[in-house]
């Protein structure tokens, strides 16, 4: 597909769909919007546009689908895979100004929420009603960004990912069509699942401009638990267990040893440099979750752990969360020479313990500064490769060492993203995860965006 480059008319235009001080061509705001958090290539898009409204959005995808100029949606740039990198330039919609709270039914359980919010701001405004989001993907995303990536986290083994938590969206569609899919009742039987087509669409298909979310009731009270193993592979198998067990877990992290001295240098805690996991559960009374943790104990002892370490305060238990989602940032900080190459993949619970075995041998012969951690209850990956920017022969070592873990994860009958998202990265593994169903999606794409001017480049090889 050729598209257009912006003109003058172009530019004229689209300013005048917005208010003078919401539509930018300037260097500055180019360039942020170029690149997300991962290591791909930057592209600066042509113009940023920040609606404040669907109509705003309707009228913009209108003139652009029109005119053939590509589209990108943009959250907060958070994204590991370059979901919202606008490789064909264009237009990058910015919803930083559609960041609203629009409704609260707390006896429902749901929240009507603009794409904009970031999830920590909503949960912080629901904490005072005993509610709470359950995705928890570390990174400041905003909730149209989780949609489109359908991200996950620490908490997904006990509540689920983005899909689970989505009954209702607006939609604009490539031509400006705006459409409501799905409903507020807690399940349906009626008609094509068309949330669940959207969710995980990294914005090919349509433009998310509002959502409503299924909440949580916050936990009456919890139990976190520090693990150390002498390898990852046995700390796998404990955690295969603790799900055998049927004692469902909120949280089940998985850090290597290179991780938890990194946390212990940056945030002083203290910790074992062993492989650990960090274990927390749910529960509405102590005395019930002392059982479960007891169990979990018992568990971990027939693998041979090192120490268990139960009985967390509210204050230490934080403080670790909350290196475990810096951790991104301390890798940043901790080779400032180098760029980092994050990937993620997952496998059936069965044969975590193998991926892990076999992602730790293949980072230890890199040869680079690398560091493996996951979401060890639902069977998530993640990997972090350091390369010198300029270095080729680092770059394609790297490249090597994902390219394995990769078709490991695909050969165990898993998946090449567990919860990044396809973006650039992984374009070149979906036929082989998807086979045939890749054409259907194609036709799919074709059908609600026939132009291809929705977020083009991604996804597809």
């Amino acid at each position: 597909m050729e598209f257009t480059r912006l003109n003058e008319t172009h530019k004229k235009e689209l300013k005048s769909m917005v208010a003078p001080d919401r539509f930018s061509t300037g260097d500055s705001n180019l360039d942020l919007h170029s690149r997300d958090q991962s290591h791909h290539e930057a592209f600066r898009p042509e113009a940023v546009i920040w609606p404040v409204s669907g109509d705003e959005v309707s009228a913009i995808l209108k003139y652009a689908n029109q005119h053939l100029i590509p589209v990108t949606g943009w959250g907060a740039g958070t994204s590991l895979e370059g979901n919202p990198i606008p490789i064909k330039a264009g237009l990058v919609l910015d919803f930083s100004q559609m960041n609203h709270i629009l409704s609260v039914r707390e006896e429902d359980f749901q929240v009507d929420v603009e794409p904009g919010i970031d999830y920590k701001t909503l949960n912080e405004a629901l904490r005072h009603k005993g509610l709470f989001f359950p995705p928890d993907p570390g990174a400041s995303a905003t909730i149209g960004g989780m949609i489109a990536n359908n991200a996950s986290g620490t908490r997904t083994v006990r509540y689920g990912s983005t899909k689970d938590h989505v009954l209702r969206l607006s939609v604009v569609l490539a031509d400006g069509e705006m459409i409501e899919m799905g409903t507020r009742a807690s399940k349906t039987s009626s008609g094509y699942d068309l949330i669940h087509l959207f969710v995980g669409s990294e914005g090919t298909l349509g433009i998310v401009v509002q959502a409503t979310l299924h909440l949580t009731g916050l936990p009456e009270e919890f139990s976190a638990a520090v693990v150390t193993f002498p390898s990852v592979e046995v700390a796998g198998k404990a955690v295969f267990g603790i799900i055998r067990s049927g004692l469902d877990p909120a949280m089940l992290e998985l850090l290597a040893p290179e991780c938890v001295d990194l946390m212990n240098r940056e945030k002083g805690l203290g910790l074992d440099v062993s492989p650990t996991l960090l274990v927390e559960f749910h529960g509405p009374t102590k005395t019930q979750l002392a059982d479960v943790m007891e169990i979990a104990r018992e568990i971990c002892q027939e693998e041979d752990c090192f120490e268990f370490r139960p009985a967390l305060g509210r204050e230490e238990r934080d403080q670790l969360l909350k290196a475990r989602h810096e951790l991104g940032e301390m890798l940043r900080r901790n080779h400032p020479d180098r760029l980092t190459m994050a990937m993620d993949v997952a496998v059936p619970i069965t044969a975590y313990p193998e991926l892990i075995a076999m992602a730790r041998k293949e980072t230890r012969n890199a040869g680079v500064p690398a560091y493996v951690f996951g979401h060890a209850g639902d069977g998530n990956i993640h990997v972090a490769l350091m390369r010198k920017a300029e270095d080729q022969r680092e770059t394609e070592i790297i490249e090597g060492v994902s390219h394995r873990i990769v078709e490991k994860a695909l050969s165990m009958d898993g998946t090449a993203t567990g919860e990044h998202g396809v973006g650039i990265g992984k374009r070149k593994y979906m036929e082989t995860e998807h086979g045939r169903s890749l054409e259907w999606m194609k036709k799919i794409k074709a059908v609600f965006d026939p132009n291809g001017i929705l977020n083009p480049g991604k996804v597809f090889p």
